[in-house]
């Protein structure tokens, strides 16, 4: 099986630091979201694991070797960074019969690409007159040419419409049920999580979390709280508040409470004869996970009013 392993990872330009010492590993199977601030290190990590830059320090090998070693890297790691980088005046088919021929790839491998992305009925058009969305699966066709093991996404769903990240979403998935190492950095939280089953989170271009997405979101609940509704918002309120929970107030007739387990609030409830309509534990979204994590590694913080 086929992974990334990126061991002590540094890149300088000049004397600024855009990684630093970086390690982790991309595992097939499953996809792997990549995720960091604007200004975080990803881009220039994943150009390091493709060849593309060189690192001040450390290494990148996909499957046990340097992207440069690779024969025939099309058939080893297919990479989709700039949905752009697309001749405009060719024809689909033409573009990546081009990247084919170029590789030592057959002829067969433009048609499977071209069905398996869903782009048959295009294949004559010009790139140029695609849509974001098309010149999306354009180059996501042009990863699989080779077939190959490991696929590296760049912000592969920003600007597309529903139809379209949806899209990409399940075809990730499908990519990693098949055994494949997938990688994914994205800006949109709610996509990747719905999309990763592994996340790897930089920041100032330092390692803050490598682990699994239900892990990631565990260890972000801490004390966690508890949403409450009741016909009686205020005599709960203030028992609650007596037993030294933090109580706030929410929409109608709802609670935020934290500082007690949803059972414990049952209780008191029951004890006091205090009718609720819903005692549920809320968990935190995979964006706040992330901005609470990263809130240290935001390179340009916004005024609030």
């Amino acid at each position: 099986m086929t992974r990334i392993d990126v061991q002590g990872l540094t890149k300088r330009y000049g004397p600024d630091t855009v990684v630093e010492d970086l390690s982790f590993t991309v595992e097939p199977g499953q996809v792997t979201g990549f995720l960091g601030p604007n200004g975080a290190g990803k881009s220039t990590t994943m150009k390091m694991i493709l060849g593309l830059a060189a690192p001040t320090r450390g290494s990148v090998t996909i499957g046990g070797r340097h992207h440069r070693d690779l024969p025939v890297p099309l058939t080893e790691v297919g990479a989709l960074l700039d949905a752009g980088a697309v001749h405009g005046s060719r024809t689909a088919y033409d573009h990546l019969l081009a990247l084919a021929v170029s590789n030592g790839l057959p002829r067969r491998r433009v048609d499977a690409v071209l069905a398996r992305t869903g782009m048959e009925g295009v294949a004559g058009k010009r790139a140029g007159g695609f849509s974001l969305g098309m010149r999306q699966r354009l180059g996501i066709a042009a990863t699989l040419l080779g077939d190959p093991r490991v696929l590296i996404f760049d912000e592969p769903v920003n600007g597309l419409d529903p139809e379209g990240i949806r899209w990409i979403r399940d075809f990730m998935r499908s990519l990693a049920h098949e055994g494949r190492a997938v990688l994914v950095s994205s800006h949109l939280m709610s996509e990747m999580a719905q999309t990763a089953d592994h996340l790897v989170v930089i920041g100032r271009g330092r390692l803050i979390a490598d682990t699994g997405m239900s892990d990631f979101l565990h260890a972000a609940e801490g004390d966690g709280s508890v949403l409450v509704r009741t016909p009686e918002p205020d005599s709960l309120a203030r028992r609650l508040t007596t037993a030294g929970a933090t109580v706030r107030d929410g929409h109608g007739n709802a609670l935020l409470v934290s500082g007690m387990t949803s059972e414990d609030i049952g209780k008191l409830a029951a004890y006091h004869g205090v009718p609720l309509s819903e005692l549920t534990p809320q968990r935190p979204s995979l964006e706040d996970a992330f901005m609470e994590l990263t809130r240290d590694s935001v390179e340009y913080q916004g005024a609030t009013a």
